[in-house]
């Protein structure tokens, strides 16, 4: 089992910038894949970003390429969502997501497969 805790969001204006961490416990041992989604409300869950377990690849939605930066610490299993530039349809719950990779250079995270979630934590961008 792995648990994951998320920290940061709120509510800011367009343009301004927020950081979201996101720490995975329990069984980390092996390698995985972890990332971010999001969920507005009325809109299915949508992949954001993610970064492999050796963080030398990243992957980024389209819509927020350029703007938001995923890192991460492999020795405090954790994962920065780092958002610039933020405008008002960024606004939605945002999801942390681990998934284990046998590779360890992968970004995908498959949600038809094993996928362990965060509680999610609201970001709202106002005009």
């Amino acid at each position: 089992q792995v648990r994951l805790v998320e920290s940061g969001g709120g509510l800011v204006q367009a343009g301004d910038s927020l950081s979201l961490s996101c720490t995975a416990s329990g069984r980390t041992v092996t390698m995985y894949v972890m990332g971010w989604f999001r969920q507005a409300p009325g809109k299915e869950r949508e992949f954001v970003a993610a970064i492999s377990w050796n963080r030398a690849s990243t992957d980024y939605a389209d819509s927020v390429r350029g703007r938001f930066t995923i890192s991460g610490d492999n020795a405090k299993n954790t994962v920065y969502l780092q958002m610039n530039s933020l405008i008002p349809e960024d606004t939605a719950n945002y999801f942390c997501a681990f998934q284990y990779d046998t590779t360890g250079w992968g970004t995908r995270i498959s949600t038809s497969e094993d996928v362990y979630w965060g509680q999610g934590t609201q970001v709202t961008v106002s005009s």
